[in-house]
């Protein structure tokens, strides 16, 4: 099973990198927006990560990775950043170019916010000495917040978006706590979240993919919109 994370991340940028230059879609065109908000995600996201493997809040099984590490992360970690956020933006895009009505009203969009920062305020206030809930959905709350009062349209794409991504980021994460092979690849020290789990993947890992997912979705509207403001771009 060695280089299995690898190979999982690989499979997961593979179809949509291909369809990267499909003429309906071209999300190749979108890389200078992706990258460099992927790179900011991950300016907060790594440091996190690497704080959370130094202290046992989750670590990664050897027999499942190359040997490569950048730092104190798995190279397939560092790839996971890249290879997932890609796949799930170019997902977006697609539905947001190809099915611009396949969105949801800011009615519809505001009781799905205010019902989820609900959830996770409260979750946050009573597991706030859980080391992966209490980051994981402070960090989601301040983001959701923020985007809900300064950029609320993204949400209205965002939201069902997400939800169909749910379904290939939990097989995605499945494969990653034991689902379907013998081992975890990552695993987690259950008395830092909730102990609740969807199979094997912790519940945490869906505000997990919400935030790297939004914050990367939310700078990339930002790039476009700054870049397309410049004189003699559309």
């Amino acid at each position: 099973m060695w280089h299995f994370y690898l190979l999982l991340d690989l499979a997961s940028l593979s179809i949509p990198f291909l369809f990267s230059f499909h003429p309906k879609l071209k999300f190749y065109k979108l890389w200078k927006y992706f990258f460099p908000a992927t790179f900011i995600m991950m300016a907060f996201f790594i440091p996190w990560d690497i704080i959370f493997t130094q202290h046992g809040v989750w670590g990664f099984n050897e027999m499942y990775l190359s040997g490569i590490n950048l730092g104190s992360l798995p190279l397939e970690e560092w790839l996971f950043f890249i290879c997932i956020p890609y796949a799930c933006l170019f997902t977006i895009y697609a539905f947001k170019d190809l099915l611009p009505k396949f969105s949801i009203s800011r009615k519809t969009t505001e009781i799905v916010y205010y019902l989820l920062q609900t959830i996770l305020i409260a979750t946050l206030l009573y597991f706030y000495d859980r080391w992966y809930t209490a980051i994981n959905f402070g960090y989601a709350i301040v983001l959701l917040a923020l985007v809900f009062n300064y950029k609320r349209e993204a949400l209205t794409v965002f939201f069902p978006v997400f939800a169909i991504l749910l379904i290939p980021f939990f097989i995605v994460n499945g494969f990653l706590t034991g689902s379907w092979i013998d081992e975890e690849v990552v695993w987690y020290h259950n008395a830092e979240n909730l102990g609740i789990r969807l199979g094997t993947v912790p519940i945490e890992d869906s505000i997990y993919a919400l935030g790297m997912l939004l914050t990367v979705f939310v700078l990339m509207e930002k790039f476009k919109e700054k870049y397309s403001s410049k004189p003699g771009k559309a």
